[in-house]
């Protein structure tokens, strides 16, 4: 076989090939389960190093596939990491803990008690959702959302008293609806371009699922927050110039600015007013070398984020030159028949590739192939098929532990000064729940006629 040959080769399916999914499963979600409710360790799931797991799960994974060298396999996981769309993510990762590192705690907090010294307490979750959700249907970016928006939804936390997970989760959902219906969304060019429909036919498919489901979530979130057992916020003083960084980046993403512009407008005009203001504690040169090490250190709490990516990246290209992602479609192509069979088989073979490599962009490229024949074989409109692709990967996206959404969001918080763990989010993650009922709700009733 001459070198690079085995890019090209079609794999034979092999579910053996995605044991490395299953390592890492039992590594992070068992041992999480065991310390937090059998050890009754507290914050249990967060005391399990996420690294670690996926460093034991490629490992398994360099084990298989026999037919390849070592350093063949390198060269796999080389071309997994190279991914356009995994580079994008590692520096928007950075590019946000700068940002996080420069306007700090204080600012968060200052555009936390603004918010609620102009809007009551008991509607401040409620308004964490809906600018989520107008902010990442601007940009097109979930992760750049939560990068903003969390600092946020953590001060409200504090000043509200209402539960940090519930916020951060509502952050989260926002951030997965604008996702889900953008323009310029990654996961709407991918799904649009592999099946061959106009990005306006696929927004109005999309539209009727996910508006429904983002209205149910608001007003669950009403339902739990209006008549919750707050105390209503204490408004301590705060500086209106520090509110500016993020008036700026909220603008540029309402108006759908690139996120890299609007990081960098957001880490300029915050490192200005921290100097002018001397937020940085010290004075002259010490407050640069004092504002270059929070740059630093902000950037710093974003490293294991960005590794769990590239080691993620890497896993799901192994498994896929051993034949696992063909493993699965096998699978979906046998237990689903019929029209309605075939798009809950979409959509679940784009759910399990998004499990298997934790990006939704990545997860609807891998699966666009396929999807293209099953819409083929089951009279499946191009529409219809990328926005079924679009909608599940963004509903696996938004609830898995691993996933960059989560991460950033932990790590964001966890830069403020608050631990929380994905377990304790998950169970307030309404949006994604939601959007998949809507989804199962209208595949049910899908009628046979052309769109």
């Amino acid at each position: 076989m001459k070198k690079r040959e085995y890019f090209m080769e079609k794999k034979p399916a092999r579910a053996i090939a995605l044991l490395p999914i299953g390592v890492f499963l039992v590594l992070y979600l068992g041992l999480g389960c065991l310390f937090e409710y059998g050890l009754k360790i507290e914050m249990g799931f967060y005391n399990i190093p996420i690294v670690v797991a996926f460093l034991a799960a490629i490992l398994v994974a360099c084990l298989q596939n026999r037919a390849l060298s070592f350093d063949e396999k390198l060269e796999v996981m080389a071309k997994g990491v190279g991914d356009k769309n995994i580079m994008t993510m590692i520096l928007i990762f950075l590019a946000a803990g700068v940002f996080v590192g420069v306007v700090g705690r204080s600012s968060a907090e200052s555009v936390a008690y603004f918010l609620l010294s102009i809007i009551p307490s008991k509607y401040s979750v409620a308004v964490l959702f809906v600018v989520s959700c107008f902010v990442s249907l601007s940009m097109g970016t979930s992760v750049g959302t939560i990068t903003l928006i969390t600092p946020i939804a953590v001060a409200v936390s504090a000043a509200s008293g209402f539960s940090l997970p519930l916020c951060v989760a509502s952050v989260m959902g926002g951030a997965m609806f604008g996702d889900n219906l953008s323009f310029i969304s990654d996961t709407t060019i991918a799904a649009c371009n592999g099946q061959g429909c106009a990005m306006k036919d696929k927004f109005r498919e999309n539209f009727h699922i996910a508006f429904p489901a983002a209205l149910a979530s608001l007003a669950l979130i009403l339902v739990l927050t209006l008549h919750a057992d707050v105390t209503p916020a204490e408004i301590p003083p705060y500086n209106l110039i520090q509110i500016i960084p993020y008036v700026l980046v909220l603008i540029g993403g309402i108006i759908g600015i690139n996120v890299f512009i609007v990081l960098l407008i957001g880490i300029v005009s915050g490192a200005v007013i921290a100097l002018a203001t001397g937020a940085t504690g010290q004075t002259g040169i010490l407050a640069v070398k004092a504002l270059l090490e929070n740059m630093g250190s902000g950037a710093a709490g974003m490293f294991e984020t960005s590794m769990v990516a590239i080691l993620v990246s890497a896993i799901c290209a192994l498994i896929r030159e051993y034949g696992g992602f063909e493993a699965l479609l096998g699978w979906i192509r046998k237990a689903f028949r019929g029209k309605r069979g075939g798009q809950i088989g979409m959509g679940l073979l784009v759910g399990a590739m998004d499990i298997a490599t934790a990006n939704n962009t990545v997860a609807i490229v891998m699966a666009n192939p396929i999807a293209k024949e099953m819409s083929e074989e089951y009279g499946i409109t191009p529409r219809k098929a990328a926005s079924i692709l679009d909608t599940f990967s963004c509903i696996f996206q938004g609830i898995i532990p691993y996933g960059a959404q989560m991460l950033v969001a932990i790590s964001a918080a966890h830069e403020l000064g608050y631990a929380i763990s994905a377990f304790d989010i998950i169970p307030n993650l309404f949006y994604p729940y939601l959007l998949a009922v809507s989804s199962f709700f209208f595949i049910a009733i899908d009628s046979k006629k052309k769109a």
